[in-house]
Parts: C-alpha cells; structure tokens; sequence
C-alpha cells in the first residue's frame, strides 16, 4: 500500500467520523431526555400500585431544583410523609421544565404546568418542588383529598420536552413536542 493510498483511507475515515459525531451526540440526548420521561413514568405507575397495595396515600415527591424524585408514603400512625428508598436524579443536560410551550398535550391540562407544589405534613407548600398524590385507590389527589386531572411533569433537554400526564383516572401517559421544529404533542 502506498503512502497516497493509505492518506485517501484516511481522509475517507476522517469524512464519515465527521458526518457521523454529531448524529452520536443527538442520539445520545434522545436517549437521556427520553430514557427520564420514562422513568418518571414509571415512577408514577409504582407509586399508583404502591397507594392501592398500602391502602394509603403516596406521592411521587419531585424536587425541581435539585432535578430529581422519590416516593413517600402517608404514614397515618404518625400523621406524617415518610421517603421510600433514595432519590433518582435526572440525566446530565436534563431538567423539569417545558421550554417555553404555550399549550398543554391535548385532553389533559387546561394551562401546561408542573403538577402542584408538594406540602409539608403540616400543609405548607415546599418551594421548588412538584407532587402527584395517590390514593388507596390509585386515583390522583389534591391536598385536600379530591379527584384531580391537574398532575403532570414535563422534562427537557432544551430541544426535546417530554411530558407525563396522569388523568383523573389515574391513566398515565407520556407525550413528546420538539421546541426547534415543532410545538405540537404526539402521544408515545
């Protein structure tokens, strides 16, 4: 093999290395945006079984700030919110939020926002922070005990938001707009 032949290799190697990066880095934000969209999903549909398991009340506990959740379970012994296992933080480069859409995924909120602010045992909001409530029956709760659609949590990356709504049903569903392209919801 000549040197000229082995210096075209090379240009050729260095050509698709170049076209191929930036889909790698792309891909590789799907793949993180998406993959928490899910695990909050998840997160969701554990809490739901775990309420009705429990015959209590339990809430997927989202600290905004910090970009990240956990469970809790109401504790009537002790009239108090108890944390279960450890917190899941989001991926790097991901965050709760929704870029700036004006509307909300269709037939679920009226006003696209973070599900309400949690509360202290004693019924303080927790700045910073977003919480659905389930009850023993795995239906979705206010504060105050009654049946709510207002729940849901939107994560972004900057480019791609992801949202997870639960209906006063307790059917949870998770959504995708593209704030680049396009700022319609598709269901996935």
């Amino acid at each position: 093999m000549s040197l000229i032949e082995m210096l075209v290799v090379l240009a050729v190697m260095a050509t698709v290395a170049g076209i191929a990066a930036p889909m790698v880095v792309n891909a590789l934000a799907y793949f993180r945006v998406s993959g928490d969209a899910r695990g909050i999903s998840n997160a969701v549909a554990v809490a739901k079984m775990r309420a009705a398991a429990d015959f209590s009340q339990v809430r997927l506990y989202v600290d905004l700030s910090a970009r990240s959740h956990h469970l809790e379970t109401w504790d009537k012994a002790g009239l108090q919110w108890t944390a279960e296992g450890g917190n899941t933080n989001l991926s790097s480069g991901v965050s709760y939020g929704y870029a700036g859409l004006a509307s909300a995924p269709p037939n679920t909120q009226a006003t696209i926002a973070q599900a309400p602010q949690c509360q202290t045992n004693a019924g303080g909001n927790i700045a910073n922070t977003s919480c659905v409530i389930f009850n023993s029956r795995g239906i979705p709760v206010d504060s105050t005990g009654s049946p709510t659609a207002l729940d849901a949590f939107y994560v972004t990356d900057g480019s791609a938001i992801y949202g997870v709504t639960i209906s006063a049903t307790g059917m949870v569903k998770t959504w995708r707009a593209n704030s680049q392209y396009s700022t319609a919801w598709v269901q996935q």
